[in-house]
């Protein structure tokens, strides 16, 4: 499971954002980051995921 949240967190940053955190904080920064900027997105999504275990 956790490729397929990094592939995502590649592709699509707010969805993989989305499934490890849910409605929180985190996943509205990464929507703004994503629509704003795009690569920092991203690297955003890549920490949610490989810092963050459910």
């Amino acid at each position: 499971m956790t490729l397929i949240k990094i592939l995502l967190a590649i592709f699509l940053p707010p969805v993989a954002a989305f499934m490890q955190v849910g409605l929180s904080a985190h996943f509205w920064i990464n929507i703004l980051l994503t629509l704003c900027f795009g690569i920092p997105g991203v690297i955003h999504a890549l920490w949610l995921v490989l810092s963050k275990k459910s």
